[in-house]
């Protein structure tokens, strides 16, 4: 089956799909009211300075104020060129103005994470204002390859009439492409960067001086690499926007281009709806019977494998591994899916044989090479736990989709009506001895005042003769099971 990208374009959001041997694998979500940032250049202003974690906070003009660690500051010599970083005191100030780029999103109740080591996209290459050196993407393997692409753009750069600083990685996409797509491509970064430049000099921070392309143009830049066979898009008015961009800067993609004019929704026809859906449930159920079970928390991810219903035809040795290894295939893809990032800590299920221990792992190993996202495995615990990264640059689509519990601030666990009782008998015993009221009003939800009335009514007798106070019961419709309020009348 072919691998193709969908993209779903509302007034009020874009999202895009990745489908591969006609599975969903990732999906990107923009929203017309909260773009992401994240490639954004401003010129932010210095607010605090942090010595002791060698950091600093920048307001770039956003909610939060932003963060930026001295590794991500380059100072720059008498030509523009970037020095080794130092001590934070010796790179920045309060109150001074700083050129920067966001590298993270803001997640959670954390600031957006900045560089000062700008790097602008084309279609083929990044060009990076303050470096000096020419990269070749890590996925380009073939060394051959690598050396042909680095001596074209060596070649091109020099022919340029007026010379142009800074340095440039060529991106994976660029492999096989000619000296005339390099030069079109660095003329384009060149004209952008000038104009740039003069508006970092005259903008007052602080203020946004570059927004990248909204995501349906990126997903053309991006995501397009040779084994994408078609990229459909069911807009009318972003496909035109599309194609003329791939006119200009990728001729080669322009008959892979597809307006879907189709009356089901193009999101439904592939299934991607009903997977959006899947990704938000913790639990994932395997084909084998057995099932994962996924959370996510602020500091880490965990993934548990289980074989539930799944026993096997042989013995328990074989029905683990082989849960494991399709546990190891659709835990990467869920990765991607629900765009996991940061620690990641897999429990497999125990298994005696070496030899299956390692097949599992490579088997993981490989499908991780389809991600991307940089990913890094660094080994199996003491106690049989895997253990890599993820980098994390957006929300994840839990955390872009959903928002915290009001009642149970996202714990998922709600306390009992009988618990919130006793909290309630408590509290009237610390009121009582507090203050001289001559009665007790509780307000509550529907189910602990029915239980107060209920099955708690003899204990409500009882403190009622201790404190010598009547207590008054009244229900609060708006209420939620936790939440209460005791009035001294």
């Amino acid at each position: 089956m072919s691998d193709e990208l969908l993209i779903n374009v509302s007034p009020t959001e874009t999202r895009t799909a990745m489908i591969e041997n006609g599975v969903v694998q990732e999906v990107y979500i923009e929203r017309a009211e909260g773009r992401g940032y994240v490639g954004n250049i401003y010129k932010g202003k210095v607010v605090r300075v942090l010595p002791g974690m060698q950091a600093a906070f920048v307001n770039i003009g956003l909610e939060r104020t932003a963060f930026i660690h001295a590794s991500d500051i380059a100072s720059l010599d008498s030509d523009g060129r970037q020095q080794s970083e130092g001590n934070i005191r010796e790179l920045v100030r309060e109150g001074q103005t700083l050129v920067v780029q966001v590298t993270k999103d803001p997640i959670g109740t954390k600031g957006a994470r900045l560089t000062t080591h700008l790097s602008i996209p084309a279609r083929y290459l990044v060009y990076m204002p303050y470096a000096q050196h020419i990269g070749i993407s890590a996925k380009i393997e073939s060394e051959q390859e690598r050396e042909l692409l680095k001596e074209r753009l060596e070649k091109v750069i020099a022919a340029l009439e007026k010379p142009i600083g800074g340095g440039f990685i060529v991106r994976t996409v660029a492999e096989g492409i000619t000296e005339e797509e390099l030069s079109s491509d660095i003329q384009y970064l060149n004209q952008l960067w000038i104009s740039l430049s003069g508006a970092i000099a005259s903008a007052k921070a602080p203020c946004i001086i570059y927004e990248d392309l909204p995501l349906f143009i990126r997903t053309l830049r991006d995501l397009v690499k040779p084994h994408i066979e078609k990229l459909r898009i069911d807009s009318r008015e972003a496909f035109t926007q599309v194609s003329q961009f791939a006119e200009q800067y990728a001729l080669e993609v322009r008959g892979r281009i597809e307006h879907y004019p189709g009356e089901r929704p193009l999101f439904d026809l592939y299934g991607v709806e009903e997977e959006i859906q899947k990704a938000l449930d913790p639990r994932v159920t395997l084909k084998s019977g057995g099932y994962l079970i996924i959370e996510q928390t602020e500091a880490m991810v965990t993934v548990d494998v289980n074989t539930g219903a799944f026993v096997g035809s042989r013995n328990l040795e074989e029905t683990i591994f082989k849960t494991n290894l399709e546990a190891a295939t659709t835990i990467a893809r869920q990765l991607r899916l629900r765009n996991l990032g940061g620690i990641i800590i897999i429990d497999f299920i125990d298994m005696l044989d070496t030899e299956h221990q390692q097949q599992v792992l490579r088997t993981f190993e490989k499908v991780l090479q389809k991600d991307y996202a940089k990913t890094s495995i660094t080994g199996v615990s003491e106690l049989g736990l895997i253990e890599m990264t993820r980098k994390r640059t957006r929300e994840s689509l839990e955390q872009m989709l959903c928002e915290s519990c009001p009642v149970c601030q996202g714990t998922g666990r709600l306390k009992s009506s009988e618990t919130i009782c006793y909290e309630i008998f408590r509290e009237v015993l610390r009121e009582a001895r507090a203050y001289d009221s001559s009665k007790f009003i509780v307000l509550a939800s529907a189910v602990v005042i029915d239980r107060l009335l209920d099955e708690e009514s003899s204990h409500v007798s009882d403190l009622e003769a201790f404190i010598g106070r009547p207590l008054e019961f009244q229900v609060e419709e708006v209420y939620h099971q936790q939440q209460y309020d005791i009035i001294l009348v």
